[in-house]
């Protein structure tokens, strides 16, 4: 019989509720993926994970802290998923398997190889699912995957919750209807549907990311993608994802000066980037040996985090990744920013030919960046009204206020 560890009493009840915010973080998830497996039903998968936090908030501050919290919150789940089970008399099958998981107190925290973390590898692949609208996998990855509660992702959508609970009951009804299959695919199938996975993680981060962005998308994108890393090493396309979000997220403090207003790449003070980030993500894009469209980002993104200055910038090495990126995953805007590549290792007046070559085909009509790009290209060039008329543009067009404040900033410095 293994010994059980001794549980700390006495936990004041600010140190029980941290206690209890971080066990949750790394078992809600873990408690939710489990039990869905299990009994196949989301909504008691989640309140029982939810009601588990809520008895440790109750009982924590004046029993103390158990030795293994995340044992403790699964055990009180698992229990109350039994007893709503009973009372629901379903059938014996369930009740025989939900049963049969009886983590305690003592029982170590689960290794990456067991069962229960693959179930959180497969609740990622349920939610991501391409029968969803990208939408409703953002939601229910974030609501599910991470834990966010409803009312959160809701603000961040900019709907009301109440849109929210039926955007995700939809998506959970949708999954049950179309019979999704709660598992990782094999094979090619995996090949298949393991882009849409990442596609739906560099969503997130995005989102968070972006100048008025919500930072908790970019925190909880960086959270799984190490977490879909750790489970998936085989995957080069997952590190490469890694790599990627870390070497952006690295310069989280210092896109903005003291006053708040954001700064453009070359204006950031680089000792205030998270050099730890980087160097994560750089052993993570060593792990990579495939030449993806993550890969050749992730490329770009080190050449950036590992220069000196903005003088230092490797620019040759960055527009030669977009010319590989643009002949794997053309798009506009890639074009636009390999126009900016080649803008800066060759010269202004060629970065100004490409980007005419990007516009031609109309997809970045009324997109300010690029309208912003030819600005930044024409100010090089020493045109400086010009460039200043085409800042303000560009100023006019963006919906983002820190944005256009930056935007205005750059025009105020070139007009005569």
């Amino acid at each position: 019989m293994s010994q059980r560890r001794p549980m700390r009493t006495g936990a004041p009840v600010g140190a029980a509720a941290e206690a209890v915010a971080a066990a949750g973080v790394e078992a809600y998830p873990r408690i939710v993926a489990t039990l869905i497996r299990v009994t196949g039903d989301w909504a008691l998968a989640e309140d029982c994970a939810q009601e588990a936090l809520t008895v440790a908030l109750e009982r924590w501050p004046a029993d103390g802290v158990p030795a293994n919290p995340g044992g403790w919150l699964m055990t009180v789940a698992r229990n109350r998923a039994l007893d709503v089970l009973r009372r629901a008399t379903v059938e014996r099958r369930k009740l025989h398997d939900l049963a049969l998981l009886t983590p305690s107190d003592a029982q170590p925290e689960p290794e990456v190889g067991e069962d229960v973390v693959d179930d959180r590898l497969r609740l990622i692949f349920t939610c991501c699912h391409p029968a969803l609208a990208m939408e409703a996998r953002v939601a229910l990855t974030l609501r599910t995957v991470c834990g966010v509660p409803t009312a959160d992702i809701a603000r961040l959508l900019l709907v009301t919750e109440s849109a929210m609970t039926r955007r995700l009951t939809r998506a959970r009804t949708r999954i049950a209807q179309a019979g999704i299959p709660y598992r990782v695919p094999n094979g090619p199938a995996l090949t298949e549907r393991l882009p849409g996975v990442l596609a739906v993680l560099y969503l997130l981060f995005t989102r968070g990311y972006v100048a008025d962005g919500e930072p908790a998308f970019a925190d909880e994108a960086v959270r799984l993608a190490r977490l879909l890393d750790r489970l998936m090493p085989e995957q080069s396309e997952v590190a490469a994802l890694l790599a990627l979000v870390l070497f952006q997220h690295s310069r989280r403090d210092a896109r903005r000066d003291a006053a708040g207003n954001l700064l453009t790449l070359e204006r950031q003070d680089r000792s205030l980037w998270d050099r730890a980030a980087i160097a994560e993500g750089l052993d993570a894009l060593f792990r990579v040996r495939h030449d993806g469209p993550y890969a050749w980002q992730a490329r770009i993104a080190a050449c950036h985090a590992t220069s000196a200055s903005a003088d230092d910038t490797d620019w040759p090495t960055i527009a030669r990744a977009y010319d590989a990126l643009a002949d794997i995953r053309p798009s506009p805007v890639i074009a636009l920013n390999r126009a900016v590549a080649h803008g800066y290792a060759h010269g202004p007046a060629v970065g100004l030919v490409l980007l005419d070559t990007a516009r031609a085909g109309g997809g970045l009509d009324g997109y300010p960046l690029a309208v912003a790009v030819e600005a930044d290209l024409v100010a090089r060039q020493g045109d400086r009204r010009r460039a200043a008329a085409l800042f303000r543009e560009a100023a006019a067009m963006v919906g983002s206020t820190s944005e256009r404040r930056a935007l205005r900033d750059r025009a105020a410095e070139l007009a005569p």
